[in-house]
């Protein structure tokens, strides 16, 4: 792993002997002020790492919160611009991770992008429609950068792409729980436990499981073979009903991660 602060962080939840709780929240959503509070929030409630979700005109891996989430910043005119100056008044001390899709970056100039989110402490990038191996020189270009690449895993991964991964996966693995969109569910895949061992015999990163997962009990079922747990529509679902019932959710979650059980 890089010498990043998603290193040092997954180096403090493990001295902890603990998983680590990943909330995903959309940039400037409800609003710009309440998006700043809710990040803040999050760091304070004892959230590890946030993703930080950028909008895009066509998110088609995103279900129907996050999607109605990412239409409302963006009727509002919310750019990338103002994201990564959200995440520079946010001042977190925890990681952040930019979650999007390649098309805003690739207007916005990769080396640029890279620079200026870096500059406004975001630490890793998250590309949904990136795959691992689909275009090398994009990727060589998020990898020479200063942010780590996080990388995707999804159960249908062929062991040719999972192995590139492996090779090239910087700050953690995000294993996607299920197939199909974003949303939350009550339901986690059957083989969660062989899943995370695939990617464990690819790599030594973190492993983090996330689609779906919206409670303590289901926080607790897979901080039993994961390393961390992502946890988004579920929130943007609370915070679009005020920060204090993010709030409440998110007071539930941290507690799970630093379950006894676990």
């Amino acid at each position: 792993m890089s010498d990043s602060s998603i290193r040092q962080q997954w180096e403090k939840v493990k001295s902890e002997r603990r998983r680590a709780l990943i909330a995903y929240l959309t940039a400037g959503y409800p609003d710009p002020a309440a998006s700043r509070d809710a990040l803040q929030m999050a760091e304070a409630e004892g959230v590890d790492l946030v993703e930080v979700g950028l909008s895009f005109s066509d998110p088609l891996a995103d279900g129907p919160i996050i999607q109605r989430s990412i239409h409302q910043v963006l009727s509002a005119g919310f750019s990338v611009d103002d994201s990564l100056r959200l995440i520079e008044q946010a001042q977190l001390k925890i990681p952040v991770v930019l979650f999007s899709y390649l098309n805003p970056i690739l207007a916005y100039g990769i080396e640029r992008f890279s620079e200026r989110a870096a500059e406004a402490g975001a630490a890793g990038i998250l590309l949904t429609d990136l795959p691992a191996g689909t275009d090398p020189d994009l990727e060589e270009k998020f990898l020479a950068g200063p942010l780590d690449l996080i990388r995707l895993v999804a159960p249908t991964t062929p062991d040719e792409r999972l192995q590139r991964i492996g090779e090239t996966a910087q700050g953690f693995v995000y294993l996607i729980a299920r197939l199909g969109v974003t949303g939350a569910r009550t339901d986690i895949t059957g083989d969660l436990d062989g899943l995370v061992q695939r990617v464990r015999r690819v790599t030594d990163l973190p492993v983090a499981v996330g689609f779906g997962i919206q409670s303590a009990d289901q926080v607790r079922q897979v901080g039993r073979v994961a390393d961390g747990i992502v946890v988004g529509s579920a929130l943007v679902d609370r915070l679009g009903r005020g920060i204090d019932q993010a709030r409440e959710l998110i007071r539930e979650l941290s507690s799970a991660v630093r379950s006894p059980a676990l």
